[in-house]
């Protein structure tokens, strides 16, 4: 993980250079501004804290169901204007046609 705008040599430039530098943080791609790094960090950081306090033994297999689970989250929180109630009810609209099971359907002797 990029670590921008608070390094020593940040530091550094900052004492050396006649002003500070205007940016604490990187888009991550120059044309679209909605993605900047402090973004990333933080979307990594929540899954982080989750992966080491919720799902503490998590192997390969299943990592992609919590990284997807994060992801609905991450998209579906108070900052983007999605409440608890409309989360539960797009979280209800996703496991439309889907069935847990832990094998297959058991046939009758």
């Amino acid at each position: 993980m990029p670590k921008t705008g608070t390094g020593k040599l940040q530091r550094f430039a900052t004492r050396s250079a006649k002003s500070p530098p205007a940016v604490n943080g990187v888009y991550v791609d120059p044309n679209d501004n909605r993605i900047h790094s402090n973004t990333v960090e933080g979307y990594f950081s929540i899954f982080k804290r989750g992966m080491k306090g919720v799902y503490q033994h998590c192997g390969k297999k299943h990592l992609h169901r919590h990284v997807a689970e994060f992801e609905f989250r991450y998209n579906n929180r108070i900052a983007n204007g999605v409440d608890d109630r409309a989360r539960a009810g797009e979280a209800l609209r996703g496991i439309v046609g889907k069935r847990l099971t832990y094998g297959g359907p058991r046939t009758a002797h």
